[in-house]
This record gives C-alpha cells, structure tokens and sequence, in this order.
C-alpha cells in the first residue's frame, strides 16, 4: 500500500488471516515483508507480480486483477455483508469523501472494521466449504 501521510494505517485482522500470514511467514525468509519482491526481498512485492500470477493462472486482464479483488470486497462487503460504506472505504485505506472529513473527521471504525473482517473471513469459508476448495473463482 501507498504511504501518502504520516498517519499509521492500522488493518485489523481475523483469526482466519493471522493464522494464514503464521502459515506463509516461512516463506517470506529474512524480509520485513511478507509478500517480498521475487528478485529483492528488501522490497514489497507489486501489483504486476500478483496480476502475472493471474494470467499464469489462465485469467485475463479482462476477467481479473490483483486490484479487482479490492473492488470485489468492496461490493460484496456492502450488498452482500450488509456493512456501511464509510468502515468499507475505511477498511480500504481510501480518504474521507466529504470536502472536510479529512480535515476533521478523525474516526477509524476499528470495532466495525474487526467485525468486517470476520465476517468476510467467515463469508469466504463459506463458499469454499460449499463449493470445494478446487471450485471456487
């Protein structure tokens, strides 16, 4: 993610996500990130290395991008999850809409925003126990 203020971004996470980044750290090594770079760990990895992955995958840049699972949450988060747009945006590292809400509005949703990220954990093993691991997508 862009670091555009000085502000900390805080992302609350799920059991489900803590015990998959527990799972996975292994493989990052000795970088601070978790997802590094493939020929640098001293750098995150980009958008372009998890939208190659897709296309490996068989997915074209019409079907799906790294970035449109940010806009599926999105969506689904709201319409499905019934969740308000504001921890939504939140959630997301997106600004405050209104001319001022930046300026002033210092809220950061961090009980709705746990309560967000449980239940779209829960949604998402939802699907995969309804349709199998191998079906989904």
């Amino acid at each position: 993610m862009k670091v555009k203020t000085e502000i900390d971004f805080v992302v609350p996470l799920c059991r489900q996500a803590i015990d998959l980044l527990n799972e996975i750290r292994p493989l990052a090594g000795q970088s601070r990130f978790v997802f590094p770079a493939p020929r640098s760990s001293k750098r995150p990895m980009s958008n372009n290395t998890v939208n190659g992955a897709l296309r490996r995958l068989g997915f074209s840049k019409e079907e799906l991008t790294g970035h449109g699972f940010r806009a599926m949450a999105r969506t689904v988060c709201h319409e499905v999850l019934k969740f308000q747009p504001e921890v939504i945006e939140e959630q997301l590292g997106h600004r405050k809409l209104e001319a001022l809400g930046g300026a002033y509005d210092r809220t950061t949703h961090m009980d709705d925003r746990r309560n967000l990220m449980v239940a779209w954990a829960d949604w998402l093993d939802k699907i995969v126990l309804e349709n199998g691991p191998q079906n989904v997508g």
